[in-house]
Order: C-alpha cells, then structure tokens, then sequence
C-alpha cells in the first residue's frame, strides 16, 4: 500500500488496532451488513487509517472465524486471510450475506456514517417488513387453486396486443408477464385475466352509489360490479362521467362534451385506487357521488411510509402491489416515475387526498353543484356555450319512472324500486321532486290509490 493512502472508515469499512476489539469488530460486521449487506473489517489498522500491525499465532484466523460463527446470527461464512499493508502484517475480514437481519451478542444494529447504531425495535420490525415483502405482496402470491382453464386466453391475448408486443401463446406471454410461475398462478394472473375472479376473490368488486344531498342520508342509485380489474376500472369511470355534469364547448363546429371534472385526473384516481389498495382486506373499492363532490375510497394507507405531503409534492411512489402496477403500465394505465398524483392536481389543483383508518380516499370537488338544477344556454364572457347540466342518471330514473306509471298507473312504490333497481328511497326522492314540479299528482289514498301523470 503506498504510503500516502490510508484506509479511512466508512460505511462498509471498519478497522480495528487489534483482534482485543473482536467484540466491537463483531457489531461492525453486523451493522454494515444490516444496511449495505457486505463490506470489509480490518485488524492491525487504526481508526484513522495508521496501519500498525497484527500479532497473528496459529490459531488468530481460526479463532475470529469461531466468533464469527458463535456470536453473529444468521450464519455468515466470512473470507479471513492475513493480508500485508505498508510492510505490516494485518487481518482482512471479507463478509456478505443477504439474510438480514443480522445480530451480534443478541442485538441487532445498523450503519451510519462510521459508526454502530443499536437498532430500535420499530427499526428492527422495518426491516423484517423489508425483508418478507416479496412474500407479503399479494398480487405476486400463489392463487393455490386456481388453473390455466380460469383464465381467459382472449383477455390475455386483446392485452398483449393492447401492448403493441407480439402475442406468442397463452403461457409463455403469461411466463412474460410473470403470472404464471413454476406452473403456478398468481393472484394477479387471476384478478387482470380471470374468467370470474370474484370465485377466488370475493373482494374483486367495486360499490358505486349516487346520493341526494352532500351526505349518505338519501341514496338515489346503488350499483355492484364484479370482474377482473379491466373491467371494474372502466365501470367506475363510467359510473362517475354518468352522474356528473356534461358540459359542452364549441370547437369550430364540433361540440365537445366537458364532463365538470377532469376525465384524465378521474382515471388516474381511478386506476390508482385499484392497483394500489391492499388486497389482503375484505372490501370493495366504493365510488360515492355526492351533490357537491365525488369520493374515490380504497382499504390501503399509503404504502412504504409516505405521507400525504410528500405524494403531493415529490414525484416518488411506493408501489404496494409491483406486478399489477406493472402490467397497469404495459398498457399505459398507471404512470411508472410516480406522475400519477401530480397529474391529477395538475388538472384539478383542488383534489384533496386523506387517509380515514385504514382508507385512502381522493376527493374530486363538483364545479356545477349551484348550476344542478339549471339547464339551457349562457353566454360566457363574450361567446357562447352550450352548456347543458345533465343529472344522467335522475333523468333516466324519472323518465323510467313516468313510463312504468304510463303503464300501469296503481304501481306500488316498491314495485317501481324493484323494477329501477333502487332503493325505496330513491324511489320516493324522485316521486317527490316529480309532485314539486307538478308533473305528477297522487289520486286516492296511499292504497288503493292511483297515479295521475300530469301535462305541463
């Protein structure tokens, strides 16, 4: 070794004067690995790189090794040889291992700087958290009864070729996609591509409503829908651009429907909410459409420790479920740098996101809520815009509504909720927005009575 360098300690290098410092040469070798997985520990060199020497008798190296093997768990199998620098003879203690965590004496300990930091117990459990992630993650688990013949080779193949890749049979594309491991499904391969994932998955589900007022006092439509994660993303955008206000503009000649939020900052919510909740829970995604805004709600805080502020204002994600996120992406889904939270607040700044016990729920605040009863034309500032507030759903409901009366003018109230598919209270909200607008008018007692449509 030239004179002029010396050896300084780091993060991965410790030195030690002599093997009398076996013991904290031990917790170094246990720290370093703990946090970098190898690194190099030196006998005969002082802390500030002075190489002095070390007496080395028949069994120094073998007596390092035994302490090795006695005091550091799990097992390491460490390269210990006699090395010379600067014409000293020193001990070069080489280590690896991936098995963390790892203990010296008992306890554990991690790296920082140069120095060997007693890891706390919340440090320790992340660790161990770290470690069995692989083994945690869900999506990438064994579907243990499930089969090739679950799947749908049309679902995989449309995918493929949504991919702009070259579809080369149904297990190798699923071997590709690292769904089909060992000749074993994962749950993944079964919720993305499943002929019926809800058999194996009955929380493959997603639970829409629409409600009256801005809480969940009045319930107007209720909808389940079940399916693999394709279909149950599109059903959700569908359901929210249903029951929103469509607004529209002039483009030369062509008109434009505006939905009054953003399609794009909708999607990605959307998405989001179904790659990243934690499948482990027993629950549906729930999308709630309120008279003054929209609310998107997963099981599955914020995954790998991140906050609120920081989804918000650093482009960085932790991604609970990888190979969903993955395959999400294949077809340009979901956005890979961590974009997705900022796209959306790109287009709709007001979002707001929150964590409520074990949920993530994003909140989409609705821009017509005084425009809700109004429809027609205005001018804005200086050209006009058709602009036309549509409640798609309640004008469907009341038109069935006024049909199914047309028909059968006796009809009960519960008749109409089964023959809807909503609830009585539904039902009875539309009947009285219908009495207030005096297009419809009871005649005769609650039984026995008879419905009476009225012409404006």
């Amino acid at each position: 070794m030239n004179s002029d360098f010396r050896l300084k300690e780091s993060e991965i290098l410790e030195l030690k004067k002599s093997t009398a410092q076996l013991k904290p040469g031990l917790i170094s070798i246990v720290s370093i690995l703990n946090k970098h997985h190898e690194g190099k520990l030196y006998f005969g060199i002082k802390d500030d790189g002075t190489v002095i020497g070390q007496d080395i008798g028949d069994d120094t190296l073998r007596s390092i090794s035994q302490a090795v093997s006695s005091y550091i768990e799990p097992r390491i199998y460490p390269n210990i040889r006699q090395v010379t620098l600067e014409g000293r003879t020193c001990i070069e203690v080489e280590f690896q291992g991936n098995d963390i965590p790892y203990f010296a004496y008992g306890r554990a300990y991690i790296r920082t700087s140069d120095e060997d930091k007693l890891l706390s117990r919340k440090e320790l459990e992340n660790i161990i958290l770290r470690k069995n992630k692989s083994q945690l993650r869900w999506d990438t688990a064994i579907c243990k009864d499930a089969t090739l013949t679950d799947l749908s080779e049309e679902k995989v193949q449309a995918f493929i070729e949504a991919a702009g890749k070259e579809y080369t049979g149904f297990e190798n594309s699923l071997s590709k996609l690292k769904l089909f491991q060992d000749r074993k499904l994962t749950n993944a391969a079964v919720i993305l591509f499943g002929k019926d994932p809800e058999t194996f998955f009955p929380n493959a589900k997603l639970r829409c409503a629409v409600f009256a007022t801005d809480d969940t006092s009045y319930i107007i439509d209720m909808q389940e829908f079940t399916g693999d994660l394709f279909y149950l993303i599109e059903e959700a955008q569908k359901y929210i651009l249903k029951n929103i206000h469509i607004g529209m503009r002039l483009e030369g000649l062509k008109r434009v429907d505006v939905p009054e939020i953003n399609e794009e900052a909708i999607r990605e919510a959307v998405v989001n909410s179904f790659c990243h909740r934690d499948y482990y829970e027993y629950d549906s995604v729930n999308v709630a459409v309120f008279k003054n805004r929209i609310e998107i709600r997963n099981k599955g805080r914020l995954y790998g420790g991140l906050t609120i502020e920081q989804i918000k204002s650093e482009m960085v994600s932790e991604r609970r479920n990888e190979l969903l996120a993955e395959i999400l992406h294949e077809i340009h889904l979901i956005e890979k740098w961590g974009r997705g939270i900022s796209l959306i607040l790109s287009k709709e700044p007001e979002t707001d996101f929150k964590e409520v016990g074990t949920q993530f729920i994003v909140t989409f605040k609705r821009k017509q809520v005084e425009a809700e009863e109004k429809a027609g034309e205005k001018e804005v500032t200086g050209e006009t815009t058709k602009e036309k507030t549509r409640e798609k759903t309640r004008e469907k409901t009341r038109e069935k509504i006024i049909f199914l009366i047309k028909e059968n003018p006796s009809i009960t109230t519960k008749e109409l909720a089964e023959k809807l598919d909503i609830t009585d209270k539904g039902v009875e909200w539309q009947i009285k927005n219908l009495k207030d607008e005096k297009l419809l008018k009871r005649v005769g007692p609650a039984k026995g009575g008879h419905w009476k449509i009225l012409e404006k």
